[in-house]
């Protein structure tokens, strides 16, 4: 989250949408993205106006 900068439930929110990549499991409370995976989301989202 302090990666993207949005807050966990929208980071959630996202993801049921189809709108940010899905996690990887790595425990039963435990998840993590791949670094290429939020890049090539990162790179796909519009540049920021501010």
């Amino acid at each position: 989250m302090n990666w993207t900068g949005l807050g966990r439930s929208t980071i959630y929110r996202m993801i049921a949408a189809n709108k940010f990549p899905a996690p990887v499991v790595l425990a039963t409370r435990a998840v993590a993205w791949r670094v290429t995976d939020l890049e090539r989301w990162s790179a796909d989202r519009p540049a920021s106006s501010h």
